[in-house]
């Protein structure tokens, strides 16, 4: 097979979906006159994504058994003063790999979708959002230059903000789209203040072309400052990566995002918009290397993310949220992994992750479908018994997320927590002991979770609010999605529910265990990322003390992540199982913390009433004193004031008698005698 890839088959992989959303969108829907059915609809959005992800899954083969490459532009748009505006792709062990984990993700979420919103009347508007966001996040994988990469970075946030907002005649799904699209919106400042300044200092928005001139930016200070260049660069590169990939401060959009169906939760939180701000560090790793004091900032906010809000997952009983405030802490997790120098392991624990977290969100919808709506865990428990292929298949992710020796989730979370360990940043100790925290965190949450739904005394029949509106069932008249069963006893899902959950299972398992080889410690990522072995040696590290994947996970069994993972599974157990009066205690005991993070830190608080009223303040302020008093008051109003003074005097002097205009025209003289008598003697 030939060592390049054809530009035309790589274009089909974006276009298949695009396709489909257009259909769907323009004949789908009242928009477009409701010409096709849902079948119509779902058949066509469901063949675009495998058709992509056939596409992308040859290219993986191409990529990693014959070593092909594509990297050129495709369309040429524009050229600026010798800046080139075009559309190309760039294929590399990286690109091949998120095109698979986005198609494959997206197309379980395509199947699983027609059971989930079977009785919802925005099911063709659903699917064609949905493939309209599969074809943004290709778009910004696949692409070669800054400009096309921020086109795919705004076009996930427009339609993340569609999706979140499905049910817009839910007060709090509105609520939560804007502040998804404002929060990113002050991430996305950063992220084109450091595009703008790599075009402004290398002249180029090309991967390749600014990667080449890397070295000449880092010997560049930013003006007016001490700073060096490269380092503001990638700061604002990473605050627009902060927005997107949700870390703190900018995280507080994320946990709300669950407002939006099922589907799309698991969509956004696995393969797509969040893991965005990991690819484009990972894709910029050439920059980043040049500086310290970046890496330092990122290692640091990764691994408050991944520790804090790890401890927000501990207090919430909406079973969504639950998994939501999982994903925050393992992009945490990724992140210090950036930090670290450790890419090609923040890339794994990505493609780990996108799996068995869409998992575990598609389990949890088909739970809130068997249990009626009840998103409530507290309202659950002993549902194995009724859903034995959600309760398996959700068993299998959680272990997976709390990094169990031979699951995905052990060989990329326990790579990223010895990769800080070797790491010698300012802050990398910190970032370890959060980051082993975390560990304990994640295992206690996760199987709390899973113990008060699938185990335990059955409490359905307790729950005081019945209906949990996570379908929106009150606005459509709908309840149960037409399934029939009984009104009390949970049920499992139809097969097009169950079989995305079957199918993500397995690499769930077993995706860490065949590829942390060659996507590690072989040539996988060559070309892709580049790392500097004589600064930071953390790979390098990891590399020599790396035997196989059987011996890692052997010796994963005697090191202090297992023994955490196993002490946090077991406590919640013991908690919420054998002594459930012991939570309610420690509640009373520490209300003060249980305070603090049943209100998220405050900082929701801080943003609405300090940060949101700050700004109006200063909106007001301008408005008042800038726009209406200075510009409409003393420019606007104060000049056509002062004209009409002016002119009501000269006026005077405008009779229209010739006998006036003489008279003035003699005093004129008189007037100018004088002076040239009496002051120019």
């Amino acid at each position: 097979m030939s060592s390049t890839l054809s530009a035309s088959t790589l274009l089909a992989v974006p276009l298949a979906p695009l396709v489909g959303a257009a259909v769907a969108g323009l004949f789908g829907t009242k928009f477009g006159g409701n010409h096709i059915g849902r079948k119509v609809t779902h058949s066509l959005t469901i063949l675009g994504v495998l058709v992509a992800f056939i596409i992308s899954a040859m290219t993986l083969k191409s990529v990693v058994v014959d070593g092909a490459r594509f990297n050129a532009t495709l369309y040429e748009w524009m050229i600026v003063g010798g800046l080139k505006m075009e559309v190309g792709f760039l294929v590399d062990g990286l690109t091949a790999m998120m095109m698979c984990v986005v198609t494959f993700v997206s197309l379980m979420v395509h199947i699983y979708t027609i059971g989930y919103m079977e009785e919802d009347d925005g099911y063709n508007r659903f699917f064609s959002y949905i493939s309209l966001f599969t074809f943004s996040m290709l778009m910004l994988v696949m692409s070669n230059n800054m400009l096309q990469l921020f086109f795919g970075w705004e076009a996930v946030g427009l339609v993340s903000y569609l999706l979140i907002g499905f049910w817009f005649n839910k007060p709090t799904a509105i609520f939560a789209n804007m502040k998804a699209f404002l929060v990113n919106r002050v991430g996305d400042f950063g992220f084109i203040l450091g595009i703008g300044l790599i075009a402004a200092y290398a002249g180029t928005l090309n991967y390749g072309e600014a990667f080449a001139k890397a070295n000449t930016l880092a010997g560049i200070t930013f003006p007016g400052t001490e700073w060096m260049l490269i380092t503001v660069i990638c700061i604002c590169l990473f605050i627009g990566a902060m927005g997107k990939s949700a870390q703190f401060p900018l995280h507080v959009w994320l946990p709300d995002s669950m407002e939006g169906p099922t589907p799309i939760s698991a969509l956004i939180h696995a393969a797509t918009m969040v893991t965005a701000g990991i690819f484009m560090v990972a894709r910029m790793s050439p920059l980043f290397e040049l500086s310290d004091t970046a890496l330092s900032f990122i290692l640091v906010i990764g691994a408050i993310t991944a520790l804090f809000m790890g401890f927000l997952g501990i207090i919430q009983n909406d079973i969504k949220r639950v998994v939501a405030y999982s994903t925050l802490s393992q992009l945490g997790y990724m992140t210090v992994a950036l930090g670290a120098s450790a890419y090609s392991v923040a890339v794994f624990h990505l493609m780990t992750h996108a799996f068995f977290k869409a998992l575990l969100f598609l389990g949890a919808g088909s739970v809130i479908i068997g249990m009626h709506h009840n998103q409530d865990i507290r309202w659950m428990g002993g549902v194995r018994k009724y859903m034995p292929i959600t309760w398996i298949t959700s068993l299998l992710g959680s272990l997976a997320l709390i990094g169990t020796p031979f699951f995905a989730g052990f060989y990329s979370k326990d790579s990223i927590i010895e990769a800080v360990h070797e790491s010698h940043l300012w802050g990398a100790n910190f970032a370890y002991y959060a980051v082993l925290a975390g560990v304990f965190i994640t295992a206690f949450y996760s199987f709390r979770m899973y113990f008060l739904v699938f185990h335990g005394k059955e409490r359905y029949d307790q729950n005081p609010d019945a209906h949990h509106d996570d379908h929106a069932h009150d606005a459509h008249g709908h309840d149960d999605h037409g399934h029939g069963h009984d009104a009390h006893k949970p049920h499992e899902s139809p097969w097009v529910v169950w079989l995305p959950l079957v199918l993500l299972a397995i690499p769930s398992v077993v995706i860490g265990f065949m590829t942390i080889e060659p996507m590690l410690f072989g040539e996988f990522f060559k070309q892709a990322i580049f790392v500097d072995g004589a600064k930071h040696h953390a790979m390098k590290e990891l590399e020599e003390a790396f035997h196989g994947p059987v011996a890692m996970a052997i010796h994963g069994l005697q090191t202090a992540p297992f023994w955490l993972a196993l002490a946090g599974v077991v406590l919640s157990y013991y908690m919420y199982m054998i002594n459930p009066a012991l939570p309610a205690a420690i509640k009373r005991a520490f209300s003060p913390i249980y305070n603090l993070l049943e209100n998220k830190y405050y900082l929701d608080w801080i943003n609405e009433n300090i940060i949101a009223r700050g700004a109006r303040l200063l909106g007001t302020g301008l408005w008042k004193g800038g726009d209406q008093a200075l510009i409409d008051g003393a420019v606007v109003n104060g000049s056509w004031k002062v004209i009409g003074r002016v002119s009501s005097v000269v006026r005077w002097v405008q009779s229209g008698y010739i006998y006036h205009y003489a008279f003035a025209m003699l005093l004129g003289i008189f007037i100018l005698m004088t002076y040239f008598v009496w002051f120019k003697r």
